[in-house]
């Protein structure tokens, strides 16, 4: 700032005033600073600016890595926060595969809030959150009361199974998700469910625990489809572990969806561009983004009226990955 104040000729507070918008400077002397910070690259400095105001302006998104429904969530964010007046600050892990490790959201939570951001949007956490400032999960922790937004999962894994089930499998397997995840619990009931409703058993060898990281499908979908009475169709919990399901099918050289049907859940770009197509239940990851900076945005301004959980619907997009079974498959 002082840099700055040199090059234009006029005082610090000046500088001060201009950069933060007050009144009684005129014309010339705004350009003046506003050519002379051009020059310097300068930017004000987000924690002495929320030392003098309360607020920072600046919102914060923690994931643990950034993958295709991180990526997806980022869009709608970023929609609902343009020309709201609120930057983003984008927080990760540097290992886009690594190993989740207890606690990482709180200590991304304590670096961000209060300071730098005026609240953050959590995606998928491993546990409850405390944070100074307003917090947001996106696919909260199982019996979590916080502010969140997530997608209808029971419903959404029902009808995924119902589809398989109307196709005539019988056998089919499920990959679940991280279990302490409202999402992964509610899919695996969806699951559970419609089989009951069909009047199928439920085969619990047929079940493999995943953590929503793709390569935890890996072991299991080569389990499953090994078996002597392999599953002709296998249900998993996210699209990024159906993915690998297609690849291990293929490394065992089954055919999909002659061989063996896969269904997913996200909708993530990749499910569309893989051969054949996923079917896949569309939870809307833009939207669940929308949705999150729009709760946050309201939390932190004092606005917000409604509900602090938010529940989206999704839909079946059904595409080559399944089919009825054949006589290559056991069903």
């Amino acid at each position: 700032m002082s840099d700055v104040a040199r090059i234009a000729g006029v005082s610090t507070a000046t500088v001060s005033r201009v950069v933060n918008g007050h009144y009684g400077v005129s014309a010339r002397t705004i350009a003046q600073v506003r050519t002379a910070i051009q020059q310097l690259g300068y930017e004000s400095s987000l924690v002495a600016s929320s030392l003098r105001r309360s607020r920072t302006n600046v919102l914060g998104l923690v994931a643990h890595s950034f993958q295709s429904y991180t990526a997806e969530v980022l869009k709608g964010v970023m929609k609902a926060l343009s020309r709201s007046g609120f930057d983003l600050i984008i927080y990760a892990n540097s290992d886009l595969y690594g190993s989740y490790s207890e606690g990482w959201e709180q200590r991304h939570l304590t670096r961000l809030s209060g300071t730098l951001t005026d609240g953050c949007i959590v995606v998928t956490p491993w546990g409850e959150m405390h944070s100074r400032t307003p917090v947001v999960a996106i696919d909260p922790v199982r019996g979590s009361t916080g502010p969140s937004v997530m997608a209808d999962n029971l419903g959404g894994a029902t009808t995924a199974v119902a589809h398989l089930l109307d196709l005539g499998h019988r056998r089919i397997g499920f990959i679940a998700g991280r279990d302490s995840l409202a999402s992964a619990w509610s899919r695996e009931e969806g699951y559970r469910a419609a089989l009951t409703d069909a009047g199928v058993p439920v085969d619990p060898t047929l079940v493999g625990r995943g953590d929503f990281n793709p390569e935890s499908a890996v072991p299991l979908a080569r389990a499953l489809l090994q078996r002597p009475d392999r599953p002709s169709a296998i249900f998993a919990a996210s699209d990024g572990m159906a993915l690998k399901v297609l690849e291990v099918a293929r490394e065992l050289g089954l055919a999909v969806p002659g061989d063996l049907s896969v269904v997913g859940f996200d909708n993530i770009p990749e499910a569309a561009s893989t051969e054949p197509g996923l079917t896949t239940v569309d939870q809307s990851m833009y939207q669940l983004g929308y949705e999150a900076a729009r709760l946050l945005k309201s939390l932190v301004t004092g606005e917000w009226d409604e509900s602090n959980q938010t529940v989206l619907p999704t839909s079946l997009v059904v595409r080559g990955s399944t089919a009825a079974p054949t006589g290559g498959a056991r069903p």
